[in-house]
């Protein structure tokens, strides 16, 4: 069976993408650093739905657990194989640059394109093998246009706009398509901070995004009807950035 593997599904945009890849019929592994009871949920949700999902713990920092992880699957998976991935994953150390400490830059790199790196590359080969597979990066507004105290973020972000364009012409031969989605302001956890009454004001449609509003995208891109469309970025954002 394909399977389909979403990093950081345990919530936010990362749930949405899990309900919406079930939907589609994909059976799901739902990836998660620490909060067990919140990728739990998710993946009741998914069954609920009439979905099937399992649970699958790693740090995406970290080259090792990722490796052990995959490994462990693959070898409770023989007669299966991981077609679409997600790289949903990601944090935020907001922070003026002149105060920023290395930790809060090298989190943010380390998960956002490292951990893009180090899951990929384990995964590519077997898409190639059975040539056809469905890449989809999560990178940003921030990553686009860049925005003040996330000069990290930001970073991360737009490097994985230059991945995503790069690895889209390696791999397209081998009927591997390798799309990016750029949200604006969703409503998350991840956002729950910010000022949402001031932004909006800055938004055209007037609101923040919704999960599953990015969700239909991933969905669309990995569908056979997106076939034809790789090395692109879909910026969802209200009308906010252009």
């Amino acid at each position: 069976m394909k399977y389909a593997l979403v990093t950081g599904g345990s919530r936010g945009i990362g749930r949405a993408v899990c309900l919406r890849l079930a939907a589609l019929g994909y059976p799901v592994i739902i990836n998660y650093k620490s909060n067990s009871g919140a990728a739990a949920e998710t993946k009741q949700a998914v069954e609920e739905a009439g979905g099937h999902a399992e649970l699958l713990q790693f740090d995406l920092s970290s080259q090792e657990q990722i490796e052990q992880a995959i490994e462990s699957w693959q070898e409770a998976h023989k007669e299966d194989h991981i077609a679409v991935l997600v790289n949903n994953a990601g944090i935020r150390r907001d922070n003026l640059m002149v105060f920023m400490q290395n930790d809060d830059w090298n989190s943010v790199i380390d998960t956002s394109l490292n951990g893009f790196f180090y899951i990929t590359r384990r995964l590519l080969k077997y898409m190639m093998t059975n040539r056809w597979g469905r890449i989809v990066n999560m990178t940003s507004l921030s990553g686009i246009k860049g925005l003040p105290g996330q000069t990290n973020y930001s970073a991360a972000k737009a490097a994985l706009i230059g991945a995503t364009k790069a690895l889209a012409q390696e791999v397209a031969a081998r009927n591997i398509t390798v799309n990016a989605v750029a949200p604006g302001f969703i409503a998350t956890d991840m956002t729950k901070d910010l000022p949402e009454d001031e932004l909006r004001k800055m938004i055209p449609a007037g609101r923040f995004g919704q999960p599953d509003e990015v969700a239909a995208i991933v969905g669309f891109l990995v569908s056979d009807e997106a076939s034809y469309i790789t090395g692109e970025v879909i910026s969802v954002n209200g009308g906010l950035y252009t």
